[in-house]
């Protein structure tokens, strides 16, 4: 996967419109505005949404499984990260402006070992005891993680020990097309 330009403003564009129209409108769904004319934006692919307010994470939301359409899950993400993170309270009309957009395009999983694991390359997905987390492959090098870490944090996020990773954990690997909005 690898995104031209023009597609990767058009998902951006289809990101923030999605935002706008949910603030303005009060619109989940989109209008009735037809399909992007690029066969690309239409193949099934899971995606992350993340917005940024001055370098600091405002939400991010995503599917790990590609059900529907790239143009499709871009809209819904974004408005899932905007309204729907337990961690921020929604978003409102006044910090529209000033949120930057990023979009992170998944490979599919893959079944990993803990060696096999390249922070910064590869995003990971942890399940032990019923529980599961998430990293995304650009947040290890933004928190400065060696595997590790990368590994204890995701244990911690997902409400197991720090160290549930070294023993019968199912832990997944993918990569991740991702762009974004100049900050």
């Amino acid at each position: 996967m690898i995104y031209t330009e023009e597609q990767r403003k058009a998902l951006l564009a289809r990101a923030r419109e999605a935002i706008a129209n949910r603030l303005e409108k009060n619109r989940i769904f989109p209008e009735n505005t037809g399909t992007p004319g690029d066969p690309e934006l239409l193949k099934v692919r899971a995606v992350f949404v993340t917005l940024r307010i001055g370098g600091r994470l405002r939400g991010c939301i995503g599917s790990l499984e590609a059900r529907e359409s790239l143009w499709q899950n871009v809209w819904r993400m974004a408005q899932q990260a905007a309204f729907s993170d337990p961690r921020f309270p929604q978003l409102s009309s006044a910090e529209l402006p000033d949120v930057v957009l990023e979009i992170s395009v998944l490979s599919p999983f893959q079944d990993a070992t803990i060696s096999g694991i390249v922070p910064g390359t590869h995003g990971v997905l942890i399940e032990k005891a019923g529980r599961s987390a998430v990293f995304l492959p650009q947040v290890a090098p933004e928190q400065g993680w060696d595997r590790e870490t990368l590994l204890s944090e995701l244990c911690r996020k997902a409400g197991l020990p720090r160290d549930a990773w070294k023993a019968d954990a199912k832990l997944s690997s993918f990569t991740a097309e991702v762009f974004g909005e100049q900050e």
